[in-house]
């Protein structure tokens, strides 16, 4: 049975294109109204990242059981992905992008985390290949991912700071 596998495949591959286009489209308008992108150089290393596990899901994952409680805990993921995305609204973006004067987010599930979203990826990161029956897989583009997160947090956390003291 290889349509759970490959609809799962789909239903992910399809919302990260819409979330590249949202946030194209969101980082279209906030520069427009004078925000600026910060530590553009690890973006490509980020996209590459998730191109390759997504890609290599399609590769080790199509026609693999999709096991329940894994995608169980990928879909809880997907409504906390939900939450962050109608929680930043125009705001939310996929590269480091400060908007001068405007205020900190600490409504939603900002409430209770820093980075909620990248709490969401990593587990995204491994849920995914786990739905599978892939752990080796989770493990590795989890280590992978906490090294780019590791550099993406750093930045984002110095731009915010930058742009509280800036205001």
């Amino acid at each position: 049975m290889m349509w759970p596998s490959i609809a799962l495949l789909t239903f992910v591959t399809l919302q990260r294109l819409a979330e590249l286009a949202l946030a194209r489209r969101n980082t279209a308008a906030l520069l427009a109204k004078g925000a600026r992108e910060v530590a553009a150089e690890h973006y490509p290393v980020m996209v590459a990242l998730h191109t390759a596990w997504i890609i290599g899901l399609w590769l080790l994952a199509s026609g693999r059981p999709v096991e329940p409680f894994w995608f169980a805990v990928f879909m809880a993921l997907q409504a906390l992905r939900l939450w962050v995305l109608a929680t930043l609204k125009g705001r939310w973006t996929t590269r480091i992008i400060v908007l001068p004067g405007a205020p900190l987010i600490t409504s939603g599930p900002y409430r209770f985390f820093q980075h909620p979203n990248y709490a969401i990826v990593v587990g995204e990161i491994a849920a995914l290949p786990l739905a599978f029956g892939l752990p080796f897989y989770a493990i590795g583009f989890s280590l992978l991912n906490a090294l780019v997160l590791y550099i993406r947090v750093k930045a984002e956390n110095a731009a915010l700071k930058s742009a509280m003291i800036m205001k």
